[in-house]
């Protein structure tokens, strides 16, 4: 097998009180994608630090952890550098230390076409389908999302 390294990813998950939750759409690598905020681990960095400095990165402003949500349980490879790493994504369930400062997006991939550009916007866990993610954890985690914040009718 070709895999040799772990790729260790953790992201914030942000529910607001409309049943949204906050997604990032991102150009890298020469490919937009949807995702959650976050981002790598780095050596010697503790999961929940790694997530409170990439969303300072990311957001510019703090946050509070909530609880652990989900740690990818199934064999994963990274999805853009394939034959490569081991994919091992941890999803928190946070809030915000003070009022949103970031700037939202209205529509999906309001960005340029440029290595490294951003935006946020929130997603209904009501209307959006779990397909819209570019990466298969997110869209499980989506799923999960779905299952535990979205009252059937």
């Amino acid at each position: 097998m070709g895999i040799k390294h772990f790729n260790i990813r953790v992201y914030g998950l942000l529910i607001n009180q409309k049943s949204e939750v906050l997604v990032t759409d991102e150009f890298r690598l020469e490919t937009f994608m949807m995702k959650f905020p976050g981002g790598g681990l780095e050596f010697g960095e503790g999961t929940i630090d790694c997530l409170k400095r990439e969303c300072m990165e990311e957001l510019g402003q703090g946050i509070g952890i909530l609880r652990h949500f989900y740690t990818t349980d199934f064999y994963q490879e990274t999805k853009l550098i394939p034959n490569s790493q081991q994919l091992i994504s941890i999803y928190y369930l946070i809030s915000l230390n003070e009022p949103i400062r970031f700037k939202l997006a209205s529509k999906k991939f309001d960005i340029e076409n440029k290595e490294g550009a951003q935006s946020f916007r929130w997603v209904s866990l009501k209307t959006t389908e779990f397909e819209e993610f570019t990466f298969p954890i997110d869209q499980k985690v989506f799923k999960m999302l779905q299952d535990d914040f979205v009252e059937t009718e």
